[in-house]
């Protein structure tokens, strides 16, 4: 009997130093993505517009700032695994800032995305690029279905900054549903 209550304590002791062991890698490639995107955006290296960014999907292309957290994240060229590891991942099947229609960020809630519902209408999310700062104010919210693609969506003339993230917030394991905040540009 003994024999067996030592290999539980050894088993739970190997998955709690396997998750602290992940959760510290997790966090050095934030550190390391979001030193990669202040540098970008603080250089610029003649970028003047989006249309010329030359991106492949893994590329750090800007800075996601929320004043709120006082939280300045990484954004990602992509939405696998691997971009949002790193930061905060861009669909790549939306535009810009600056080119008039929707803009979709993707983070996990319980890293770059951690205390997400304590935002509120008329907070303000500021994205850093290369060619320039744009800010969005906070005008709405909703919660829907994880395979709800309907959030995706073009709404040229208008430029929106859509940021998602799983839901609940206090979930354990895959999320069934999303938790998605639209933001306008600041007048």
């Amino acid at each position: 009997m003994k024999i067996v209550a030592r290999l539980f304590i050894l088993c739970g002791l190997g998955f709690v130093i396997y998750a602290g062991y992940e959760l510290y890698m997790t966090h050095m490639k934030q550190q390391e993505s979001i030193a990669e995107a202040v540098k970008i955006t603080e250089d610029g290296n003649g970028i003047n517009s989006a249309e010329d960014m030359n991106i492949k999907d893994g590329d750090v292309i800007g800075v996601l700032y929320i004043p709120r957290f006082d939280k300045d994240l990484a954004i990602i060229s992509g939405t696998n695994e691997e971009e949002l590891s790193r930061g905060v991942g861009h669909f790549t099947s939306t535009v810009l800032p600056g080119q008039n229609d929707q803009i979709l960020l993707s983070g996990h809630r319980d890293t770059v995305f951690r205390g997400f519902g304590e935002l509120q209408n008329g907070d303000e999310f500021i994205v850093k690029m290369p060619y320039g700062e744009f800010t969005y104010v906070m005008y709405d919210s909703e919660i829907v279905d994880a395979d709800d693609r309907t959030v995706i969506r073009s709404m040229a003339p208008d430029e929106v900054l859509t940021l998602s993230t799983c839901y609940p917030f206090d979930f354990i394991g895959s999320a069934p549903d999303r938790y998605i905040i639209y933001a306008k540009p600041k007048e």
